[in-house]
């Protein structure tokens, strides 16, 4: 990744809070790290991420992805459940 100009450069950290209900927490499949460029377009895709239980239950796994409520209604970032893990 070649920058023109490293002082337009800038990061964020990203929280993420699991909730849960039994013993082994859930936890992202791999390490994620998102780049966006300043011609990204509204709407465009930036990150898809999943996650893994080891708790396997038997009739299978569901996560569901949600922003935090403060965060809701920033026009700045959305976030779609693709109902896929």
């Amino acid at each position: 990744l070649l920058l023109d100009n490293p002082s337009q450069v800038g990061s964020v950290s990203v929280t993420v809070k699991v909730l849960d209900v039994n013993d082994n927490a859930p936890e992202f499949a791999r390490f994620y790290e998102a780049f966006v460029c300043e011609n990204a377009k509204a709407g465009q895709l930036i990150q898809t991420v999943s996650a893994i239980d080891r708790d396997d239950p038997q009739e299978g796994q569901h996560f569901y992805y949600s922003l935090a409520p403060e965060a809701a209604n920033n026009p700045n970032f959305t976030l779609r459940d693709n109902q896929g893990n």
